[in-house]
């Protein structure tokens, strides 16, 4: 299990080598434009394991 979990994480994180060359290559303007569209990208992921994570704990808290 725990290996599993070490080889994900290193081959996620290749990704971030990519994008440093990309931003390092680009002006201020596109650079920001980048970043927005990663942010852009996560945003709606996170709502939705935010929106689960805040279900559980309210059920958890009322059940308690």
């Amino acid at each position: 299990m725990a290996a599993a979990i070490v080889y994900s994480v290193h081959a996620v994180a290749q990704g971030c080598a990519v994008c440093t060359k990309l931003a390092a290559g680009l002006d201020d303007k596109s650079a920001k434009g980048l970043n927005g569209g990663i942010v852009y990208l996560a945003f709606l992921p996170l709502m939705f394991i935010g929106s689960i994570g805040y279900i559980w704990w309210r059920r958890s808290r009322s059940a308690a």
